[in-house]
């Protein structure tokens, strides 16, 4: 078995929090556009995952 082989990991473990990121940013962008009052409050918690992930993989890589 070769190094490469030996490291491989499926697509699905490679994508799915880059996945999970975008899926964040659409659910907050859309109900950001869509109404008012909880829906404020939730586009403000999905909005605020990407740069809560971004902070902590930099906190993380400087470790």
């Amino acid at each position: 078995m070769s190094a490469r082989n030996k490291h491989s990991m499926p697509l699905r473990t490679i994508f799915a929090w880059p996945l999970a990121i975008f899926l964040l940013g659409i659910v907050g962008l859309v109900s950001a556009l869509t109404g008012d009052g909880w829906r404020d409050g939730l586009s403000w918690l999905a909005l605020a995952a990407p740069v809560a992930a971004l902070v902590w993989a930099m906190r993380a890589r400087r470790h």
